[in-house]
């Protein structure tokens, strides 16, 4: 059948549209495709050059123990991530292993495989751990040179890490970044409270501090070194005079023998200093001479800890601690005479004041009591 030139022409301009359409969409279709493509090229890329590691998920300040709940497993570019961050919370935990002898769990590496060793007196031991009990061992024949097939168990304590500087949500943890707490915790250690102690003003919880004595010559000596403080609030407010701090048997023998003389000695101040950056700075070393009861109570107290008993006879076999103790502490408290015991009584009773109003005062607070 015939068609007019009209209707003909008609067809023609339709193919030639759906022509032209199909076209297009075959570009668009292709272009898509394309884009499609260098999408998921640059995603594996992406995926590729990235890793997993560990940021903090909450700010830090310099000194504060780090927990791994504070720890969120972040994927980060590989090349905005130092080599010594990580992705395997075990070895974080690894880093803050000691033996119940002080003795540091380190990690180190065999073809990217982590191998713990741990140093002792000085002589370096391979640490293996059962895979039934997860006990951690060193082969007896290595430490004893002996034929025996007997493993060495070790008892560990969980050493705390704490930031060695402050830090903000996000950051990135790498082990530059974290240092082993001075205050491990021991067997004889215990929570001490003080309230005749001159504070920093700006004192607050997780501050850590040293405890000096200083007399009324200008001698100055460190108590105690290197202690996190908790401050006690009541009713909302923290405490003006009262602390806490964990202190071992010596150090609470030392403190108690410092506080008597600062008692006796006119003018003499007990009081605390702080560490501007406590996860950087190293415990200063105790330089207070106790006197000779609190001496030789030390030498045979079974509460100590034969490690501090080591530190405790090292540091009393120097003559200047002796010397220094009968020179100066000794002559002052004995030119004050009866008014010397006559301080202590005042202060002591003043002290026992002092706590029973704080406990009142806290125990109110906990109560929701207010006067």
């Amino acid at each position: 059948m015939a068609t007019n030139p009209m209707q003909r022409k008609a067809r023609n301009s339709f193919l030639l549209g759906m022509l032209v359409m199909l076209l297009i969409s075959g570009i668009v279709i292709a272009f898509l495709i394309m884009q499609l493509m260098n999408k998921i090229k640059e995603e594996q890329d992406e995926l590729s050059q990235s890793v997993n590691a560990y940021v903090l998920n909450q700010d830090v300040t310099s000194g504060q123990v780090i927990t791994s709940d504070m720890l969120t497993l972040q994927t980060v570019n590989r090349s905005l991530v130092p080599s010594n961050a990580t992705s395997d919370i075990s070895l974080i935990e690894n880093y803050a292993l000691q033996d119940k002898e002080g003795n540091d769990i380190y990690t180190t590496y065999d073809n990217n495989n982590p191998q713990l060793w741990v140093r002792i007196d000085g002589t370096e031991y391979r640490v293996f751990q059962e895979k039934d009990t997860d006990n951690y061992y060193i082969d007896q024949n290595e430490r004893n040179n002996s034929d025996t097939d007997n493993k060495e168990y070790l008892e560990l304590n969980s050493v705390p890490l704490v930031a060695k500087v402050s830090m903000k949500k996000n950051t990135l943890i790498t082990t530059e970044l974290l240092s082993k707490s001075d205050n491990v915790v021991q067997k004889d250690v215990r929570k001490q409270e003080y309230n005749m102690i001159v504070l920093p003003m700006d004192l607050v919880t997780g501050d850590y501090i040293d405890i000096r004595l200083m007399l009324p010559s200008g001698q100055d000596y460190i108590v105690v070194s290197k202690k996190e403080v908790e401050i006690p609030n009541i009713n909302g407010v923290d405490s003006e005079d009262t602390f806490w701090v964990n202190l071992t048997e010596d150090e609470i023998l030392h403190m108690s023998c410092a506080i008597i003389d600062a008692y006796q000695i006119s003018g003499a101040k007990l009081y605390a200093t702080k560490y501007t950056e406590a996860g950087m700075q190293e415990a200063a070393t105790p330089t207070y001479p106790v006197n000779a009861s609190t001496l030789e109570q030390l030498q045979s107290d079974p509460n100590i800890l034969p490690k501090a008993m080591n530190e405790i006879r090292t540091r009393y076999n120097n003559t200047n601690a002796t010397d220094l103790r009968n020179n100066y502490i000794n002559n002052v408290i004995s030119s004050q005479g009866d008014q010397a015991q006559s301080n202590i009584e005042t202060n002591m009773q003043e002290s026992i004041t002092n706590s029973q109003n704080s406990r009142k005062e806290y125990l109110d607070s906990l109560a929701g009591v207010v006067d």
